[in-house]
């Protein structure tokens, strides 16, 4: 069951089927933002508690996947739409993508 609600998670945002707002601005500024900001502290505790860098480094960019799969999914949800919000969406997601990643 949970497979299948993961699966239809990825799925529907994939296809486009999730109104780009929520997937824009729920899924990928807000749960997204936090989900780095998480692993981005908790790569820090580790480091602090002097882990080995090889395994600070992989929670710290755990995310990235997942953030590649948001950037793409808003890119592939706004292709289907034209007009000034749809651009300032995939810009937007764009200019996240490269914040989160620098960051």
């Amino acid at each position: 069951m949970l497979v299948q609600s993961i699966g239809s998670f990825f799925g529907s945002r994939w296809q486009g089927a999730v109104p780009v707002e929520r997937l824009f601005w729920r899924d990928l500024v807000l749960v997204g933002t936090a989900i780095n900001i998480t692993s981005s502290v908790a790569a820090l505790i580790l480091l602090g508690l002097k882990l080995p860098l090889a395994v600070v480094l992989a929670v710290h960019f755990a995310p990235v996947p997942y953030n590649i799969f948001l950037t793409f999914a808003v890119w592939r949800t706004t292709e289907k739409s034209s007009g000034a919000k749809a651009s300032l969406m995939t810009l937007g997601a764009t200019l996240w993508l490269i914040l989160v990643m620098v960051v």
